[in-house]
């Protein structure tokens, strides 16, 4: 049999990466756990497994070195305590996205609406548009995007998490919002590209561009166009919510006042960042 907590030492030691110490735990604890079904309280406690040669990480802690998210690896990522599935097709959930959703939720318990129609804009795996349906009763939830790969991500989360999401092809800054909805939620591309040069590795190189980064020369091209064509899909009283970049929070309240929003907020993350934006038509 094989001391856990020795072999957690073992791999610390192996992965080499130019990251923090407390990442690196961390990525090791996620390693024990998938393959070991081990919590941080069985391996401080020593507790036994089968033998296991340190050996067996090798693969992945070359992929990790290579940069490759861990969640590419394992293909997967947990989302508001749900299993759903990433590739390189679609942005990896983030816990800045899980509050977005949970602020989503907490505007819908106090407005105590019965049925409500949400479109989310840019849904990558569906980690927003699956959650809200799952979590909000009666909500009738549609999430669109421009990328068919990204559609297959979240079509396969859907089914697996039993989700009644629809699922529609759309490049929104083409194309109008075709229909009238109750909330609309986004986390557009957002990172512009004189941000490019100071972005992690395990990002720039693996995770999709398309989704991080906007077109062309204006960063805020996606909150210019969604704010302006959501202002003409939403029920009176709808609102309009976003995922931001903090470094333009000023300029996306602006554009929401411009096109019309009452009420318009900022929220901060964790981190005490400006990190959502909501407002009321």
């Amino acid at each position: 049999m094989t001391n856990s907590k020795e072999l957690y030492s073992e791999l610390i030691k192996r992965l080499t990466l130019e990251v923090e110490k407390s990442e690196i735990e961390s990525i090791a604890y996620r390693m024990m756990e998938k393959f070991f079904g081990l919590t941080r309280t069985d391996i401080l406690a020593e507790k036994t497994i089968p033998d296991t040669p340190p050996s067996r990480f090798d693969p992945y802690v070359k992929r990790l070195q290579a940069h490759e998210p861990l969640q590419y690896i394992f293909e997967e990522e947990l989302f508001l305590g749900r299993v759903f599935k990433v590739n390189p097709s679609v942005l990896i959930p983030r816990p800045e996205t899980e509050l977005l959703v949970m602020e989503i939720i907490r505007h819908t318990q106090k407005k105590k609406m019965e049925s409500l129609r949400i479109l989310d804009i840019g849904t990558g795996s569906g980690c927003i548009a699956i959650s809200l349906a799952l979590e909000i009763k009666n909500a009738h939830v549609t999430a669109i995007d421009i990328s068919n790969e990204a559609l297959a991500c979240a079509k396969q989360n859907a089914q697996a998490l039993e989700a009644p999401v629809f699922f529609e092809q759309v490049d929104i800054l083409q194309e109008d919002i075709s229909q009238i909805v109750d909330i609309i939620v986004s986390n557009p591309p957002y990172i512009s590209q004189i941000e490019r040069s100071s972005m992690r590795k395990n990002v720039l190189e693996y995770e999709p561009h398309l989704a991080l980064f906007a077109r062309g020369d204006d960063p805020l091209i996606f909150y210019r166009t969604i704010a302006r064509k959501a202002m003409k899909s939403l029920t009176p009283e709808g609102s309009l919510w976003f995922e931001i970049n903090e470094n333009y929070a000023t300029e996306i309240l602006t554009i929401m006042k411009d096109c019309g929003f009452e009420i318009v907020k900022i929220h901060k993350d964790l981190d005490n960042k400006d990190r959502m934006i909501s407002g009321y038509k």
